[in-house]
């Protein structure tokens, strides 16, 4: 549309150069004027597709010379010296008569003294329908008003008194503004600084690996002479291991022995050794590479003895490669500084000090320096393993696909039906959309789950006239329920069921599905009554009507691509002032239509059949061809994610799915300007998942996650024996919930199923494995809804909502989200406490 209507404006820019402009009056400063422009989303079509060698034949712009007023004049400097405006470089001959959707897209025309510019939107007329058919409202949504006769001269004294005071009381408002920013970026570049100075002291890790071979009959032995004091010798052994407790009577397995012995000195009278036995259960089938570390505390800087045995039933060799490497930092240290990184980011998160992408890059920087300083630097490689690539590649295989079913007119249409369902009721519609939601988390990713709801919300609320970040806040919460219901709605889950040990325990597809899913049933249901008392106060309506509304989205719209634009040249220049005074006198015609407007909050729509036929006429899908194609890839696409769990002979993870299902849209959707997709996918939020997962990755060397399930099962040990078992399920349940509302529940969840393992398998513990998996399961899914970054849909929903130009904060979430996750995690606890204490299932 935009592209259609550029060149008519740059013919009408070229017929009405020479036009001057004369008077002038009440000019204000560019220094007044700057002050409001302020941080809003980009409109990428018209910006980026500006054509300037036709503006160089029509308006010479010497660089640097525009300058914006709020009186609605630009006045450039011409090169013989006369002044003229910008307004009469776009005022031409028009009859407004004629204007369809082929006409310009700016047009300056005068009516009484009042000079104007029409917006065209095309989803508010048909395609041949005449702009002057429109309402009185719709026209003065999408006119340009600016008072080109003089100001009045005189004004009251009390009038200069009040502005004189306006005027203070601003300067000292953009005073302190300007202090606490001049402090945070001081204080954040400082702290920059220190964490590049500190990661670049120290080198990678560069002790090789050692490749080794064992047997029953053959052992290994190294001596490590090359340590210092008070260091921990961190181990890591890769070969053929499975996880869990061995046992060893029956199950094959490795035993490393570290024994260091202290001889007699200043510091000691006699001589003192210790030593660390540890037991690594060997996979059966030799088949399975797995590498596991482990950490032990050393007396001093005495030489280190290393031997590894083999107990096996035959004489085969078992492989093994060994390296090791020494920290300089006790454990109870590194979780003390994972701990403040932590909170550092989750500070610059919640207090919106910096965009969460730069948070998790930073927080990330962070862990990577403190793991130089305590001598566990990674290198480059290793930091890259650290990234799930198949989230991220189902993240941006997911966007380009829901960037191009965006142009079919898809979402408008779903919009309309959701809303003709609802019956123009707000709340039934509300609900309808969270259990669908919810049902399609449970057999898809929610990520894609929330990709494909979050366009339709947003467009049915702008249709409504209700605020968006409500209700995509209820859908991702109640998405994030859903997900936790079948053994492939959710990361933990899969991880849970994929595991080989746990399989053994009979927790499979099938008997976790069932369990979880008539659990997840009694949260979903309990969960929407509760949803409608914390929105009880909530006020969904806009308080301003959908004329303010949709001017303030415009205004939102049009500074973002006069913020775009790089004043390079001249012409970029004049184009980049001429969408600034559009920003200006939008902002005055706001101003004026808010001193007159009623606050009126909207009930329920009582003529919701006759605005059905409406919105129907102005919502319909723009492209069927295109449609069809849209709607036959992405069925590919999700009937495959659906089957993947089930088919092993389809060797496709998640990932390379979405990747192939963009890659087929975009052959038949036959895309020719490849840059407009692109511009539409979420860099930023692709950016955070990856800092995120370097985040994680980094503050797990540091020993945060292990040191979280240690003090766990100490916790258990701790407990009555009569009560242990309803007192595990409480801990399990509430640790894993709060800590995956804090951290990635992914890395979690992997470290937490060893660590129960071990617990059930402990003879002085005695407790079965399915309770406590089933708890770390509920309280992992459901820990997600805690905050803004415990769960991935949470982001990509901010995300999105974000570009459409409706983001929420973290606070704005935490608010609604924290609440209903204490809620829901009341009633699974409940649930399990009934089932396994009560009923004793799964015993």
């Amino acid at each position: 549309m935009y592209l259609e209507n550029k060149n008519n404006l740059e013919i009408e820019m070229s017929q009405t150069t020479a036009q001057g402009h004369q008077g002038m009056s009440s000019l204000r400063s560019p220094q007044a004027v700057a002050a409001n422009f302020g941080e809003l989303r980009l409109l990428q079509d018209i910006s980026e597709r500006m054509d300037t060698q036709k503006l160089q034949q029509s308006a010479v712009l010497p660089s640097g010379q525009c300058v914006i007023h709020t009186d609605g004049f630009v006045p450039v400097r011409q090169e013989d010296g006369h002044n003229f405006s910008a307004v009469n470089i776009l005022r031409g001959k028009t009859n407004s008569a004629n204007l369809t959707e082929k006409s310009p897209l700016l047009r300056f025309a005068e009516d009484d003294g009042m000079t104007y510019m029409s917006l065209h939107n095309p989803s508010f007329v048909g395609g041949e329908e005449l702009w002057d058919n429109g309402s009185l409202d719709q026209d003065k949504r999408f006119r340009l008003g600016s008072e080109v006769t003089s100001l009045s001269l005189s004004r009251s004294s009390s009038s200069e008194k009040s502005e004189s005071r306006d005027n203070i009381n601003f300067r000292l408002t953009s005073s302190m503004k300007c202090c606490f920013t001049v402090s945070k970026i001081a204080i954040m570049f400082t702290i920059v600084i220190l964490c590049s100075l500190f990661f670049s002291m120290y080198p990678d890790r560069d002790n090789p690996w050692r490749m080794v071979a064992v047997s029953s009959t053959d052992s290994f032995s190294m001596n490590l002479t090359d340590f210092r004091d008070n260091a921990l010798l961190k181990l890591q052994v890769g070969g053929p291991f499975t996880g869990g407790m061995v046992d060893l009577t029956s199950q094959e397995y490795i035993l490393i022995q570290v024994e260091q012995t202290e001889e007699p000195g200043q510091r000691r009278r006699r001589a003192q050794q210790v030593i660390y036995n540890w037991t690594i259960p060997v996979h059966s089938e030799r088949s399975d590479q797995m590498l596991v570390t482990k950490t032990f505390e050393m007396l001093s800087s005495e030489p280190i003895i290393i031997t590894i045995q083999s107990f096996l039933r035959d004489n085969e060799v078992v492989p093994l490669s060994l390296t090791h490497q020494s920290l300089y930092v006790n454990v109870e240290t590194q979780v003390a500084i994972a701990g403040i990184i932590l909170t550092g980011v989750y500070v610059l998160i919640i207090f919106e000090i910096v965009h969460r992408t730069l948070a998790a890059m930073l927080g990330s920087l962070a862990a990577l320096a403190a793991l130089a300083i305590i001598g566990d630097r990674p290198s480059l490689v290793t930091v890259v393993e650290w990234i799930d690539y198949e989230t991220l590649s189902l993240l941006f295989g997911m966007m380009v696909l829901v960037a191009i079913f965006s142009d079919t007119g898809f979402f408008d249409y779903c919009a309309v039906k959701a809303y003709q369902l609802s019956r123009g009721r707000v709340w039934p519609m509300i609900l309808i959309l969270c259990l669908i939601a919810a049902i399609l988390s449970a057999f898809l990713d929610n990520v894609t789950t929330m990709m494909l709801f979050t366009p339709v919300t947003i467009r049915l609320c702008e249709v409504l006239n209700l605020d968006p970040r409500h209700v995509l806040i209820a859908e991702v919460i109640f998405t994030n329920i859903g997900g936790a219901a079948t053994a492939v709605g959710d990361p933990p889950n899969v991880i849970i069921v994929s595991n080989q040990d746990l399989r053994k325990e009979g927790i499979d597809f099938a008997s976790f599905t069932g369990y979880m899913s008539l659990g997840i049933v009694l949260v979903l249901f309990t969960s929407f009554p509760i949803l409608r008392m914390l929105y009880w106060n909530k006020k969904l309506y806009n308080k301003e009507s959908i004329e303010i509304v949709e001017l303030k989205h415009e205004i939102l719209v049009w500074r973002q691509t006069a913020q775009r634009i790089n004043p390079a040249s001249r012409e970029e220049t004049a184009v980049k002032c001429l969408l600034m005074q559009k920003v200006l006198n939008l902002e005055n015609l706001l101003r004026k239509m808010m001193k007159t407007f009623q606050k009126q909050i909207s009930q329920e729509d009582k003529n919701w059949e006759q605005n059905i036929q409406e919105l129907q006429k102005k919502h319909r899908i723009t492209d069927k061809v295109l449609l069809v194609k849209c709607v036959s890839v992405l069925g590919v696409v999700i009937f495959m994610f659906f089957i993947n769990s089930f088919v092993p002979s389809i060797h496709l993870e998640l990932g390379w799915i979405a990747i192939l299902g963009s890659l087929w849209l975009l052959v038949l959707a036959d895309i020719q300007d490849f840059e407009i997709i692109l511009h539409r996918v979420e860099w930023a939020t692709l950016l955070f998942f990856a800092g995120l997962f370097v985040l994680m990755e980094a503050l797990a060397q540091l020993q945060l996650i292990d040191y979280i399930g240690e003090q766990t099962a100490l916790l258990i040990k701790a407990v009555p024996e009569d009560q242990r078992l309803a007192i595990a399920i409480i801990l399990v349940m509430w640790i894993s919930a709060l800590a995956s509302s804090l951290i990635d529940n992914i890395p979690f969840t992997a470290t937490m199923i060893p660590v129960l393992i071990n617990l059930s398998q402990d003879a002085d513990v005695n407790l079965p494995v399915k309770p406590l998996i089933y708890a770390l399961a509920m309280g992992a899914c459901l820990g997600g809804n805690g905050t803004l970054i415990g769960a991935s849909a949470n982001v990509v929903c901010a995300g999105i909502a974000e570009q459409h130009g409706y983001g929420f904060s973290f606070m704005e979430f935490f608010r609604l989200g924290f609440p209903m996750m204490i809620l829901t995690c009341m009633i699974g606890m409940c649930y399990l406490l009934a089932t396994h204490i009560g009923l004793g299932w799964n015993m």
